[in-house]
Order: C-alpha cells, then structure tokens, then sequence
C-alpha cells in the first residue's frame, strides 16, 4: 500500500499552492470587502485547468481523477478557502454536463466551462427543502416553445454572477424520479436574482436566490434524461463533497501554518510560546487531526477514482469527519494566537468563519450521518 503522492500529482500540488500563495492569497481580504471574484481570476485559474479538472480532454478539460482533484482544492484554499470552494463547486457542475449530457451539449458548453469563461451554478436548495432535496417545489413545463420554469432557488453560490445554472426541477411525480435537470443561461426570459446574502463567511462568494418566473428556455438544455436530474444531482455531489472537504483542509492546515510561525515570534512568561509543553500537546493534536484526515480524505478520493460500490459512504464519511477536524483545528489556531486571531490583520478569524459552512453545505454532516447509518444498516444482511 503506497501513500506517496505520485511526481504528476506533487507537481499538480505545488503549481495549485504557487498560484494561490501569488495569485489569491494576497488579495482575498479586499475580495471579501467587496463580495466578489473577479473574472479575471477565475480565467487564469481556466488557463492552468482548474475550470474542468476532471472533464474529458476532448471538450478542453484536464481529464484528471478525484484524488488530482483534492489535492488542488486543498491546495488553493490555504490561500482562501472562499475562493477554493466557489471553484470546486463550478467544476461539479462541468462534471455533470460531461457525464450526463449530451454529445452536442457538452461541445457547446463544455470549452467555456472548462476555461472558466464561462462560470456554472448548481442550483438544488430551495427556501422550503434543504436537507430534504427531494421535496423540491421548482416546476418546468414542458411548451412549444422549450421549458418554462417556476420556482425559486436559495443559497446559489454565483447567484447573479455566474453565466449559467444547472436547476434540478420537478418535471413529473413527486419524489426524486420526477426531477430533472435543466441549463439556464443567465439572459434567460424570466429569470431574475435575489439581493446579495449577507453572510457569516465565505464573503467572497456572491450568493443569491435564483428566481425563475415563466422562465423559458430551448428543448435541447435537458441535461441528460428526463426525470434523472435527482440522480445526476446526488452523484454529483460525491465529488462535491469531497471537494468541500479538501478545502476546508486547506484552511484548516493555513491555520495551523500560521500558529506555528506565531508561537515561535510570541513571548510570555520570558519564553516564546512554543516553549510551554501544554501548547505543544495542543500542536501534536491538531497536526495528528488534520493528518488522519488527510489519509481518510485521499481513501474516499480513490474509492470514488475506482468506481467502489461503497464510493458514496466513503465520500459522505470523508465530508462529514474532515470538516468537522478542519473547524476544529481552525478554531483551535484562533485560540493559541490569543486576543490577535480575534483581529483581521492575522487572517485567521477569516478562515475560521469560512470553514464553518462546510459542515452545512453539499449535505450537512447530520445528512452525512444517515446517509452512512443507512448504508451500514442496509449491509448488515
């Protein structure tokens, strides 16, 4: 059993966390001011690859696997995990077209996606079902004209921002078998945006509703099988997951980075800080915590590469236990920096606050619990 990083996967390592440290890093307080990205940012993002990590190399993507993917997120979110995750949630969307959509979709979306060009949404919560998915109230209509839409979607990463968004929408029988998914370009006829979220963390990110009233929009943006969306969706969320994962490591070990370097500097008690053998304890568990969550992380990574039958619990464990570390070890930087993690000059209380919706969003971890109970439950036969 080899644990080593290949050279290739190494290299993918250093360019991701070379062109955080130079690119994001030293502009992410301002972007968090201001509650954007800018485009330009994400275009040279395009131009390494990380637009399409792991679509197909025939419609522009980097054709690289889950593991490659952890890594670069991880990667990218020691310098903001805001800015890592609004990424790895567009790539979710790319891998989705490029799995489930058509041959003649994929070529007129994909290059563009891919490039980050053109930025993709993934539109599932709603303000009435978050957690319960498949209670979703957004209607598309079958008409002469292509698909009318109505409904309303809620806590959109890149609502107002982005060029198009995927819309799980109930086209059949309640339940999961009667949604589909559907591509809705932003200068769709009827479609409008809600103000700007005002929130805890991940200000970066411009978040929104998204509002569809008789929005229409061709025959031909079906992706995939009608009444499939809810399964394109769920299994797009693997991935998801352990993309959301992988930053909030990154944050996470950006914190621990930042109390190492603060412990040598800061003195108390005539010694520095590093001296005292109770806070070096508190340093060997949070080193020990991310570690372990590393390895679990990479485990779900190569099972989800490999095609495993248990792929889907791996991800959902993998979410839930790395999330819940990186918080932890984030939180517990902030304590050792003292009253001056609490400031902003320090950059920690701002990855504090962006790590804590990763143990909310692409299913909570409580969601992440019974999806594991449920496999558990369901193999004990």
């Amino acid at each position: 059993m080899d644990f080593a990083l290949s050279d290739e996967q190494q290299a993918i390592f250093d360019m991701a966390r070379e062109f955080g440290a130079e690119r994001i890093a030293p502009h992410a307080a301002e972007w968090e001011r201001q509650g954007t990205i800018p485009r330009e940012l994400l275009r040279e993002a395009g131009r390494l690859g990380f637009g399409g990590v792991y679509v197909s190399e025939d419609v522009g993507g980097t054709g690289l696997g889950r593991l490659d993917a952890t890594l670069i997120f991880e990667a990218l979110a020691m310098a903001c995990p805001s800015v890592a995750s609004f990424i790895s949630i567009h790539n979710m969307c790319a891998r989705m077209i490029d799995a489930y959509a058509s041959d003649e979709m994929r070529r007129k979306w994909l290059p563009g996606i891919c490039a980050l060009e053109t930025v993709a949404s993934y539109c599932l919560t709603e303000p009435g079902s978050g957690s319960d998915a498949a209670a979703l109230r957004t209607r598309a209509e079958r008409t002469p004209e292509g698909w009318k839409l109505n409904g309303t979607k809620a806590f959109i990463s890149g609502g107002g921002y982005s060029d198009v968004y995927l819309v799980m929408s109930r086209t059949g029988e309640e339940g999961p078998r009667g949604i589909s998914c559907i591509l809705v370009p932003s200068d769709a006829p009827g479609l409008s945006f809600g103000a700007q979220e005002r929130k805890m963390g991940w200000k970066a990110q411009p978040t929104a509703q998204v509002q569809m009233d008789d929005c229409l929009v061709p025959a031909e943006n079906l992706l995939g099988e009608e009444g499939k969306g809810f399964k394109y969706a769920m299994a797009g969320l693997d991935g998801g997951r352990l993309n959301i994962a992988a930053a909030a490591l990154g944050g996470a070990q950006a914190c621990l980075d930042k109390a190492l370097a603060y412990m040598g500097e800061r003195k108390a008690f005539g010694r520095t800080l590093d001296q005292f053998q109770a806070l070096q304890f508190r340093l060997a568990d949070m080193e020990t915590e991310l570690q372990a969550a590393r390895v679990f992380l990479r485990q779900a990574a190569w099972k989800l590469d490999q095609g495993a039958p248990d792929a889907t619990r791996h991800c959902a464990m993998a979410k839930r236990f790395v999330t819940d570390v990186a918080f932890r070890v984030a939180n517990e930087a902030l304590q050792l920096h003292g009253g001056y993690g609490y400031l902003e000059d320090y950059g920690i209380e701002k990855i504090v606050r962006d790590l804590r919706v990763h143990q909310i969003l692409e299913g909570t971890n409580e969601i992440m619990r019974v999806i594991v109970a449920r496999a558990l439950l369901a193999e004990r036969g």
